[in-house]
């Protein structure tokens, strides 16, 4: 566990710089603990986080990142377009470029690393300007509209990361029926046909074990595409622990074996006490 904001500096500089360490850098998802869960002040959260000791957060919105400045705390994973009207539909392009455009500008200025993107759904013909579009022509469309934007993530140094969501479970925030990326070697076959290192996966744990399973070896296979990572119990989407069927433990140790250096977003949403849950899980995958 990280104790001081010393020690979380070298982190950085291990992520950022020459130096490298062999633990698991963790930030913790805001949308589970602020919009979901036990809806904590972003004061709050902020705090929490820090006692925890990780490094940072995700998925926090742009217009807090001066309160992590002031914590010495990261945001590992930036918010972008929805996973709903995605690039694999031509006719939410410009949205899509216009949001990755933003948060690209805004994690490069703030020395952060990662911006999130999504396929989209397949269809969006109740959306305005929507439409149904098959996997191929879904596939097709999304190296198109990364090729494009590829140029300013590498010229500004961040790594759009492109996560598989599942498409089984249709509860809110669990699952995300009609997702056209839900396999992750549907996913891969993007980034392979960008090849450009700005365009990289979300190993999201959770999704992937609902839809693919095989996790060790989907982190061997594709190790090398991979830009950042995230957990959750399975099923359910709750705490890491033991009433899950996901060895975290074993995953982690996936992760350091092939030399790891990105980050680990806790994504989970607590059913109980949630620093109990989050202490726990820093535990799990600080082993």
């Amino acid at each position: 566990m990280i104790k001081s904001k010393s020690t979380r500096r070298a982190f950085l500089k291990g992520t950022f710089g020459a130096e490298k360490s062999s633990a698991i850098q963790q930030v913790i998802a805001a949308w589970p603990f602020m919009a979901a869960g036990p809806k904590w002040e972003v004061a709050t959260f902020l705090s929490n986080v820090e006692s925890l000791g990780v490094v940072g957060v995700e998925l926090l919105d742009i217009e807090h990142w001066p309160l992590l400045k002031e914590r010495n705390l990261i945001c590992a994973a930036t918010k972008s377009h929805t996973f709903i009207r995605g690039m694999n539909n031509k006719n939410h392009h410009a949205e899509c470029f216009a949001a990755l455009e933003k948060s690209i500008e805004a994690s490069a200025a703030a020395g952060f690393p990662n911006v999130m993107t999504f396929t989209g759904l397949a269809d969006t013909s109740s959306e305005k300007n929507g439409s149904v579009v098959d996997p191929e022509e879904g596939m097709k469309n999304c190296i198109e509209g990364y090729k494009k934007m590829v140029t300013l993530a590498e010229r500004k140094k961040v790594t759009m990361i492109l996560e598989p969501l599942n498409s089984k479970v249709a509860e809110n925030m669990k699952g995300h029926p009609g997702y056209q990326g839900d396999h992750i070697d549907y996913c891969m076959e993007i980034i392979q046909a960008v090849g450009s290192p700005s365009l990289k996966l979300l190993f999201d744990v959770y999704h992937i074990q609902v839809m693919d399973g095989d996790l060790v070896s989907n982190i061997n296979r594709y190790f090398e595409y991979i830009g950042h990572v995230q957990i959750a119990g399975v099923p359910g989407r709750g705490e890491i622990g033991a009433a899950q069927e996901v060895n975290y433990k074993r995953i982690m140790q996936a992760f350091r074996d092939k030399g790891y250096q990105g980050y680990v977003g806790h994504e989970w949403i607590p059913t109980g006490d949630p620093m109990t849950g989050l202490r726990e899980a820093v535990r799990i995958c600080g082993q």
